[in-house]
């Protein structure tokens, strides 16, 4: 198999001599782009994690083969497998899109095109190269990359506890203009050290995190690494599926080439896709400020094909999922609860319903209750019954307010675990079966309620 360097795709950054004119420039250096590029470096390692043996025997044996997920989602395995695959390759899309946002401001050439490169890799113009996953390299890289990560949150956090510091300074300096008697100057000292540290602290890290090194070495590794992934998800979640032959393609392509930017030299690099296949619009380039990283992740989010491919029957497809996965939790919290929940909690979750389920509700209700009485049993087999039920139901509740989380872009995260998917959640369930579930959750809750108000005389 034919690598990067040999090919000239991706050329050794880090083998490369840096100029004189190039260390004086501040766009060679990440800055307060290394919150991004640690985001981006997460994702990279939280996809990796998640196709190791281990995930991957997970979600062909457990997971697509559980409860909920056969009941509620499909009993198709080979759908189920297509749908991790799908995601998991839009999942690596998500991050290819930042690190070609990054590679524009490389000097190499082939980082500063790397939506080409990637888009070539997928057409199956370019091989893989020679890193592979598990292997010795891989998992060197994969270590450095944890290291940086690291480090960038650590120096995020710094940043945040010195900005709370340096306020508090100006609170206590305008009180010692003020001559306060009661601000005692030993305890002025001693904030002025722990300031002093703070700073200290803020320094060292950006020395070790990803804010000093280049826009080239960073780009560089994480462009490598993706590469590893892709031949990892078609290998492990592919079902066969493989790019287009190369000479198909060549065919009908006309390559272009440019000079590669480099000390010693200039090597021609070559690119036969002329167009993206990543999200984001290459017209729209620097309208969103510093790489307009935000308007890339909204194309993304409408862009999430398996996200809007549940149909008009499941909870996805009518906008129900996290609002009926609220209500099991809630219902799960109930259930487990040590004291008696009050007419007004129960009043507000079933508040939560929409119509037709508060109908389907109320019909269950009334025919259940109209058997009901004192019998302690009655109200053990409902418990009983229901923490079956929460058995299954659960977790796809919980993995679905997981997902929401996982994918809130708004917040400056570095988490590296395995991603949950939406075929775990509630996105893709039938919406009548759920309905039918949540409805006897929800009686069989009445029913101990009823009985347990009864004992306490409620």
């Amino acid at each position: 198999m034919v690598g990067f360097k040999s090919i000239a795709w991706l050329p050794e950054a880090t083998h490369r001599r840096i100029s004189a004119a190039s260390k004086k420039n501040k766009g060679s250096i990440l800055g307060i782009l290394a919150f991004e590029t640690a985001k981006t470096m997460s994702r990279l390692v939280s996809i990796y994690k998640s196709l190791s043996d281990e995930e991957i025997s997970r979600l062909k044996n457990d997971v697509i083969k559980s409860q909920g997920v056969a009941y509620l989602n499909s009993v198709d395995e080979e759908f189920l497998l297509s749908l991790a695959f799908a995601e998991r390759l839009e999942d690596l899309d998500r991050a290819a899109n930042s690190v070609s946002r990054l590679g524009k401001k490389c000097d190499d050439l082939g980082l500063n095109r790397f939506d080409l490169v990637y888009t070539d890799l997928k057409l199956g113009i370019i091989d893989f190269g020679k890193l592979e996953y598990g292997s010795r390299t891989a998992d060197k890289k994969l270590r450095k990359m944890e290291k940086l990560v690291s480090a960038t949150s650590s120096l995020h956090a710094a940043l945040e506890g010195l900005t709370e510091m340096e306020v508090s300074e100006r609170r206590l300096k305008q009180l010692k203009e003020r001559q306060i008697e009661l601000l005692q100057k030993a305890n002025f000292d001693l904030f002025n050290h722990k300031l002093e540290n703070q700073r200290k602290d803020v320094r060292y890290f950006r020395e070790i995190s990803l804010w000093s090194k280049t826009f080239d070495k960073s780009v560089d590794l994480m462009a490598r690494f993706v590469f590893l992934l892709y031949a990892r998800i078609c290998s492990v979640l592919g079902q066969g599926i493989n790019p287009p032959p190369i000479e198909t393609i060549k065919e009908k392509l006309v390559p272009h080439s440019g000079p590669l930017l480099t000390t010693s030299k200039p090597t021609m690099v070559r690119f036969y896709s002329r167009k993206s296949l990543l999200f984001f619009d290459e017209d729209d380039n620097g309208k969103d400020g510093d790489g307009g990283y935000g308007a890339d992740e909204e194309k993304i989010v409408k862009s999430n094909k398996v996200f809007h491919s549940a149909g008009p029957t499941t909870l996805g497809g009518t906008g129900l999922a996290l609002r009926y996965a609220d209500v099991i939790l809630l219902a799960d919290k109930y259930l487990d609860s040590t004291i008696s929940v009050t007419h007004e909690e129960r009043e507000s979750l079933y508040q939560m319903l929409p119509e037709n389920l508060k109908a389907l509700v109320k019909t269950k209700l009334s025919k259940n209750m109209k058997f009901a009485d004192d019998d302690a049993s009655l109200a053990e087999g409902w418990r009983e019954a229901m923490e079956d039920m929460m058995d299954w139901i659960g977790p796809m509740a919980n993995d679905t307010v997981n997902w929401q989380m996982e994918r809130n872009f708004e917040r400056m995260k570095f988490d590296a675990k395995p991603s949950v998917l939406l075929l775990q959640t509630l996105h893709f369930a039938d919406k009548e079966k759920t309905e039918a579930a949540i409805a006897e959750i929800l009686v069989g809750l009445s029913c101990i309620f009823r009985f347990e108000n009864r004992q306490l005389g409620v």
